[in-house]
């Protein structure tokens, strides 16, 4: 079950796909005709647009952190002044996009100025090899902010015309003629004889402002990093003119590099100006501070104070040393005297412990040796011995001797102590001065070596800052000089192309889902079943010929389609008694449906099979039956409305059918409400019923009046007539209403006026009348 059902889902969602696609692929020759009208536009619009070429250029931002300082400068790595901050690519971009960087381009290049050599439709700019070429003098105040176009006529090799931006005529001029203007200034037309091959052409010569010009160009300029990883940007700019394009992007790149160099060699020579003003004042100040220096030392006596400190510290310790040692030396000759004094000339006077002294030194060793020899001689003799007399008067005599020696030798050292105490305290003295003049100088010192420092520190920045001057670099590198691409960027063709061949199909798809949008008219069978549970029974395409009822021999696809709906009213009228006719009733929601035109045909189209058949025109109202047949204007009101009138008096016969008999509707009445609710239609109907094997009724429209509902009871069946593309699908609430109250019995519904070209028609042996391919593209229309 479940299976069926989405087999039946998929099977509608493919019909409806098929129908909506079919609803645009009726109107192929639309989408033809829009398409090629499109493209012959496109063709129009690239044969005349001015197409955009793409100059691009590469360049390589020198960073030191990347390797980027160049092989000459990296001797001086070391110095500080090639230690700056490192270079940001996303600054640098935005300095070479930036509008003072393109203005001065454009004020150098002179790109503001343009020249067109004029067309007969369109006007090209020619650059390079211009006819001539305007030399502005920009002599006058607000130069840059003109904008107006010259134009200039080649009369001659040596002669030109000139007009202004109104067209009015300037004069006539010589080639290299200085023109003065107020609101130009001084300027001068120059030819150039190899391009101007003709004469008697005009030129025109566009100055634009430079305010314009920079916005026109940075609008067109674009700068990229080509990958993140990399130092390399790519700098692009569109243009109609290549080599104007390259042009400028080079000149870009060099002004941006001459910028970089103006900008440090700025700084660098504003350093080396206060650099060399600083060393003059501290010049003159270094020799004030070593004047001061060279005043001090020689009111001080000084010429090295940490040497001479270190030497008088080192005299004050030699004589305290040599104090000590006279002292030591006095105190000897003080014993040795005292010894002298207290010796009976029997003791040896102690040796050697004299200071250094010859004479006493020497006595001392003769009295020493006399007074042992005079003890060995005592040994063996007496003291009266000559020898022993003799010896000791030499020994009283050497004593005296070593006695007066010894006394001189302390009066040396005693004045020698002096002296040595008297320089010590001298020494001491020039000491006790040291840390009051070492403060002094090293004040002056501080002075000097502050000076001094600062004096070498500006004089190596000023070597470096002349080096830097010297060897500046640029900051780039060009990579790829600037160059073009030979395929336009703008317009692009297959893009233009495929945009024009999608319009040329959107747009007849727009009309006419716009116009099927609005359309809310009941178009085929799937307007009838979207809206309506009633059973459907056939539809009948338009016929051309609607007045005529169909014959035997009609093979149109009218009669062909009313004759399924005979077919099928078989089936629905089955359960019919078959002793009684079958009646029919048509009705429809408004008037002008057809559904006369369909009772009268069907009615025919039964009458040609064999059966019986009575047509009745109960729409009594608005009878229309005798717009097919001519009929007598006696009928049924005439009969309902007359109390003895027998019916069979106001039946017709068809001419031309055997069994074909019409019954009119009569003479419009005053009560047509009242005739139909009378008894007698009733025992009509029981009569006619007897005598015929169908009856079609054409009854009144349902939705204005009552007349059809007040017979319906003698209906074996109703078809209900809608018209395609005249019924408002809203109306369509009106027959589904009375189906679902069975107001009317054994509904059906009926689509009629359905248009042949979207698939309706049966046109067998229809013979096809063959119109020329114009006639039909003009003839067919958007609608269908």
């Amino acid at each position: 079950m479940l299976n069926n059902t989405i087999t039946d889902l998929a099977e509608d969602n493919a019909i409806n796909f098929r129908e909506q696609l079919f609803k645009y692929l009726v109107h192929w020759k639309w989408f033809l005709l829009s398409a090629f009208f499109f493209f012959f536009l496109a063709k129009l619009y690239l044969r005349y647009s001015i197409p955009e070429y793409k100059s691009q250029t590469t360049l390589l931002i020198k960073r030191e952190d990347s390797g980027g300082m160049s092989s000459e400068l990296a001797a001086f790595q070391d110095l500080s002044m090639f230690s700056g901050a490192k270079r940001d690519l996303d600054d640098e971009i935005e300095v070479l996009k930036s509008r003072s960087l393109v203005e001065k381009t454009i004020k150098e290049g002179k790109f503001n100025i343009s020249y067109a050599i004029e067309g007969r439709i369109k006007s090209s700019e020619s650059y390079g090899e211009n006819p001539v070429a305007i030399d502005f003098k920009g002599n006058i105040k607000n130069f840059f902010e003109k904008d107006t176009i010259l134009s200039v006529k080649i009369l001659s090799t040596k002669k030109f015309e000139l007009f202004n931006a109104n067209n009015s005529h300037v004069g006539n001029f010589n080639f290299g003629q200085v023109i003065s203007s107020k609101e130009l200034g001084d300027y001068v037309v120059n030819i150039n004889e190899e391009n101007a091959e003709d004469v008697n052409y005009n030129i025109t010569i566009r100055l634009e402002s430079i305010k314009k010009a920079t916005n026109k160009f940075k609008s067109k300029l674009d700068v990229l990093n080509i990958t993140k990883f990399t130092n390399v940007l790519e700098i692009s700019f569109t243009d109609p003119v290549k080599e104007k394009a390259e042009d400028f992007l080079d000149k870009l790149v060099v002004i941006y590099n001459n910028d970089a160099i103006v900008d440090k060699n700025l700084i660098s020579e504003k350093t080396a100006r206060f650099i060399n003003e600083r060393l003059g004042i501290i010049t003159g100040e270094l020799d004030g501070v070593e004047k001061d220096v060279e005043k001090y030392k020689s009111k001080n006596s000084i010429t090295d104070l940490p040497t001479e400190a270190e030497l008088y510290i080192k005299n004050s310790s030699d004589s305290k040393k040599d104090e000590v040692i006279i002292g030591t030396q006095l105190k000897v000759v003080g014993i040795m005297i005292d010894f002298l004094k207290s010796n009976n000339n029997n003791d040896i006077i102690p040796a050697n412990i004299v200071p250094d002294d010859n004479n006493s030194s020497s006595l001392i060793a003769e009295y020493n040796n006399l007074v042992i020899e005079r003890n060995r001689v005592l040994k063996s003799s007496t003291t009266e011995n000559p020898i022993v007399i003799r010896v000791n008067d030499k020994i009283n005599s050497l004593k005296s001797s070593i006695s007066e020696s010894l006394n001189k030798l302390r009066s040396s050292l005693v004045i020698k102590n002096n002296a040595i105490a008297n320089q010590g305290n001298i020494v001491n003295g020039r000491i006790s001065q040291i840390p009051r003049q070492e403060r002094e100088f090293r004040g002056i010192f501080r002075q000097q070596q502050i000076k001094e420092e600062l004096y070498l520190y500006l004089f190596k920045k000023r070597e470096e800052t002349a080096i830097t001057l010297a060897a500046t670099a640029p900051i780039s590198k060009v990579v790829d000089y600037a160059y073009s691409s030979d395929t336009p960027i703008s317009p692009k063709r297959s893009l233009i192309y495929l945009v024009s061949l999608i319009l040329g199909l959107l747009i007849p798809f727009s009309i006419i889902y716009i116009l099927d949008l609005l359309d809310t008219k009941v178009k085929n069978k799937q307007d009838i079943d979207s809206n309506l549970s009633i059973p459907f029974i056939g539809d009948v395409p338009h016929s051309d010929s609607h007045n005529e009822i169909i014959q035997s021999n009609s093979r149109t696809s009218s009669a062909e389609a009313i004759r399924i709906i005979r077919t099928n009213l078989e089936f629905i009228l089955n359960d019919v008694e078959k002793e009684k006719a079958k009646t029919i009733f048509l009705t429809s929601t408004l008037p002008k449906e057809g559904k006369t035109f369909i009772a009268i045909n069907l009615a025919a189209t039964i009458a040609i099979s064999g059966k019986k058949v009575l047509l009745i025109g109960m729409d009594i109202r608005n009878p229309k039956l005798d717009e097919y047949v001519k009929l007598p204007s006696r009928g049924l009101t005439n009969f309902l409305s007359t109390k003895d009138a027998s019916i069979s008096d106001f039946i017709v016969k068809q001419k031309g059918y055997e069994k074909f008999d019409i019954l009119p509707a009569g003479i419009i009445p005053p009560n047509p409400a009242e005739l139909l609710m009378s008894k007698k239609v009733e025992s009509m109907f029981e009569q006619l019923k007897s005598e015929y094997d169908y009856i079609v009724v054409d009854t009144a429209p349902v939705s204005l009046v009552t007349d059809t509902l007040l017979i319906s009871k003698n209906a074996d069946t109703f078809v209900y007539v809608v018209r395609a593309n005249y019924l408002d699908k809203a109306f369509l609430r009106t027959p589904e209403s009375l189906y679902k109250e069975g107001k009317l019995p054994n509904m059906c519904v009926l689509l009629n006026d359905t248009d042949t070209k979207n698939g309706y028609g049966y046109g067998y042996g229809q013979e096809e009348v063959k119109k020329p391919w114009y006639k039909k593209i003009f003839s067919f229309s958007i609608l269908g």
